[in-house]
């Protein structure tokens, strides 16, 4: 039997979830564990191979590191981390930037820092201009280090987004943009906040795919 967390509540179903090389089985209060075994062996082959996937990502993820000449996601595209003389970082619209020797761990700092500020600059003036087309007004704009949410929208209406989205494609990003500042329209997911967005963005399904692939991207490297 495959070892597994048991989480029981008022549901009526049972759901399989694969975290972090981990299985975590949630049941219905009164279901026997005996039932719950039954259930688990049956669905055994798709079990293992999710499974199998996650702790490839955790070994991926745990091996991940940057060093000089390594290719890093700007807007879509890929530049090189050089080593420059002098103790500044940053990056020059043709590659990033920062003092020679330094470790692993502190390039991978560096480019944070770097990644940050882009997102700032970047992320900042597409919400304004997607805030006038769109005739709404965030009260704040803040960039965050999420890592599972790009964007979040409060009901005061600040709106935040992971400096990671900055490596997206800029199509991707303006569908996260218009994503939260729609949500200062309709603070929701139903059909008319879909509405608002498509009125925006008529291609964002395309968008929204193309942001999961980078989320997947990302899950097998280690930027915390």
């Amino acid at each position: 039997m495959i070892e597994y967390t048991l989480i029981r509540s008022k549901r009526k179903t049972m759901a399989l979830y694969v975290r972090e090389g981990a299985l975590e089985v949630r049941a219905p209060l009164k279901i026997s564990k005996k039932e719950i075994d039954k259930f688990i062996l049956s669905k055994e082959k798709w079990i293992k191979e999710k499974l199998a996937k996650s702790v490839e990502r955790i070994t991926q993820r745990e091996n991940f590191a940057l060093t000089y000449g390594d290719m890093l996601t700007y807007r879509g595209y890929q530049y090189p981390i050089i080593a420059k003389d002098g103790n500044r970082m940053g990056f020059d619209n043709e590659k990033f930037y920062m003092p020679a020797n330094l470790t692993s761990d502190e390039i991978r700092r560096c480019c944070i820092e770097i990644y940050k500020n882009l997102a700032k600059r970047t992320i900042v003036a597409k919400v304004d201009v997607f805030a006038k087309k769109m005739s709404v007004k965030p009260t704040n704009i803040k960039i965050n280090s999420a890592k599972t949410r790009w964007g979040s929208c409060s009901a005061k209406k600040s709106i935040n987004f992971s400096w990671r989205l900055i490596m997206a494609d800029d199509d991707v990003i303006d569908y996260v943009v218009v994503h939260e500042l729609a949500h200062i329209i309709e603070l929701n997911h139903s059909a008319r906040f879909w509405a608002v967005v498509e009125n925006v963005l008529p291609d964002y399904r395309n968008q929204r795919a193309k942001l999961k692939k980078l989320q997947q991207k990302l899950s097998i490297e280690d930027w915390d």
